[in-house]
């Protein structure tokens, strides 16, 4: 191997470790003290919870590990958006787990929080996956109420897809494990059943201090909404467990009994690993994001028995598409070629550039794909489309435009994994959140952001003094530079991918090594929701 290689490896490799790092942090939620007093009140933990209830066997997919991460800190900091999700397997059925991690803010909901929990639901109705609720939680964060409680995408949300989940047939089954207040209550009393632990679960839509302000009653909160109240008075629980274990036992027993889902029909045949050697990943991928490489490699690395069928490899290079199959999954893949390469007609095309031939063969295979029934793979490492008057006149607009269209009216499942740079329109048209990819995951090497750090910084500059000027202040060079420096810091900053999945713009950060299993889960998933919609385009640019 040469120097370049291994230089890359150590540097990826470095990254890599330093996710690990920084997931084992997040992973400890509210820290050893908080976990302690949970335990005293005979209460697991919610990752204790969520492993106790997955098969043994179970792979698992964390989402938005990452949410809220270095937010709130004026507030104490919530980790994971204080709410742990995962997708696994629960008696042998794929589902998607949701559970309020007490140990943070006693799982209060800060608006990360409702972010992280509409995600989930929005994964269980695209997929048609059951979902199971583990709730343990105070409510909503009081001194940010505005900004969790009254908008679309806000708390209620959480029960209007409660409701829309029932009509469409997804099972919903819920935990009460803990406190169970106010608009909260809703959550668990709307999903097909609900079940409750004696002596630490507790469900009301006011507590027992708001019952005495609001009508001078006084009453316990085990009186008020414990388990005996609701399964032996009021009805409004379905069954009561002597401890968190009983409860979780419960829960197999129904999922065991769950009948089997319509399939979408994608291919799948037995799984065959790389030919080639997924870690050469490491070693492939630049260290510097302006370096070139061969996006080719990176594929060979991903798919099964490092076998691509090309699409139109000697048009449009600059992007790359073509069919796979990863971990038996049949798949079109969609990627972003980062080398320069020479088109037939003389023309130098920059790496992870989209050029109007490119845009119209990608057009082209998307459909392809959608025409096949087959789940579609973006690998992003763009910069964006081409600019200039050459591209201009040659219609860069329109084709991008019909590239847009046909990924974004797309029927069959769309998976997409950050490399690399994923900035501007280019995050568009390769599938970036706002185009509903079923999941959207990014390596630590990924940069998202409307433009470059160093060209922002230039035209934020350029900004800067312009107003100066008109406030007939003159920058000077070290005023300048001083300025470029913060400037570039902050933007970098908003560029990586951790600030990316704090915000959940991204479902997570993964080791590229785990790309092949998200994309198989993922695909696993969307095979449970039949393809119901006709594919059309609407009118395409010609």
């Amino acid at each position: 191997m040469n120097l370049e290689f291994n230089k890359n490896e150590d540097i990826n490799k470095q990254l890599v470790y330093e996710l690990k790092t920084r997931l084992d942090k997040v992973y400890q939620g509210g820290g050893a003290k908080s976990a302690a007093k949970q335990k005293e009140k005979g209460k697991m933990l919610a990752r204790e919870r969520i492993s106790y209830l997955l098969d043994k066997d179970s792979e698992v997919l964390e989402i938005g590990t990452f949410a809220a991460y270095e937010m709130y800190e004026s507030e104490g900091g919530c980790p994971s958006a204080g709410v742990v999700c995962v997708i696994g397997y629960v008696s042998g059925k794929q589902c998607i787990i949701v559970a309020n991690d007490a140990t943070v803010k006693a799982g209060a909901w800060f608006p990360m929080t409702a972010k992280k929990n509409l995600r989930a639901q929005e994964i269980a109705m695209e997929n048609r996956l059951p979902i199971i609720y583990l709730v343990d939680s105070a409510g909503v964060y009081l001194p940010m109420q505005d900004e969790i409680f009254p908008d679309k995408e806000h708390f209620g949300r959480i029960f209007r897809n409660n409701a829309v989940m029932s009509s469409m047939g997804i099972v919903q089954i819920s935990a009460i494990m803990g406190a169970c207040v106010a608009g909260g209550a809703y959550l668990p009393i709307m999903s097909d059943e609900a079940m409750i632990v004696e002596g630490t679960g507790s469900v009301f839509l006011a507590g027992s201090y708001l019952v005495k302000s609001a009508i001078g009653e006084d009453v316990d909160n085990e009186t008020l909404g414990g388990a005996t109240t609701h399964c032996e008075i009021s009805g409004v629980t379905d069954y009561k467990q002597p401890n968190d274990q009983a409860c979780l036992d419960s829960i197999k027993k129904i999922m065991s009994m769950i009948g089997g889902s319509q399939q979408a029909g994608f291919d799948r045949i037995k799984p065959v690993m790389p030919k080639l050697d997924e870690k050469e990943i490491y070693g492939i991928l630049p260290e510097n994001r302006e370096k070139p490489y061969d996006m080719k490699e990176i594929i060979y690395r991903l798919v099964d028995h490092s076998e691509f069928e090309e699409y139109k490899a000697l048009y449009g290079q600059s992007i790359i598409c073509g069919l796979a199959r990863i971990d038996g999954w049949a798949v079109g893949i969609v990627a972003n070629q980062r080398k320069v390469v020479k088109s037939k007609k003389g023309e130098m095309q920059f790496g992870g550039v989209i050029y109007s031939d490119s845009a119209d063969k990608a057009s082209r295979f998307i459909m392809n794909c959608n025409q096949k029934k087959i789940p579609l793979v973006f690998l992003q490492d763009v910069t964006g489309f081409m600019v200039g008057s050459r591209s201009e006149q040659g219609g860069i607009i329109k084709d991008g435009a019909k590239m847009v269209n046909a990924m974004a009216n797309s029927v069959v499942p769309k998976f997409t994994i950050v490399i690399g740079n994923s900035y501007g329109a280019g995050n568009y048209a390769m599938c970036g959140k706002a185009y509903d990819p079923r999941l959207i995951y990014a390596w630590p090497s990924a940069k998202i952001a409307v433009m470059g750090g160093a060209q922002a910084a230039k035209v934020l500059l350029q900004i800067q003094e312009a107003s100066s000027k008109a406030k007939g202040e003159a920058l000077t060079e070290e005023q300048e530079d001083k300025l470029l420096n913060e400037i570039t810091e902050k933007y970098n900053k908003q560029t990586t991918p951790y600030y990316a999945a704090s915000r959940l713009w991204v479902d997570g950060i993964i080791d590229p090594l785990e790309t092949r299993k998200v994309i198989s889960m993922g695909i696993e998933a969307a095979n449970k929701a039949p393809i119901e919609k006709p594919y059309n385009v609407g009118v395409i640019q010609t």
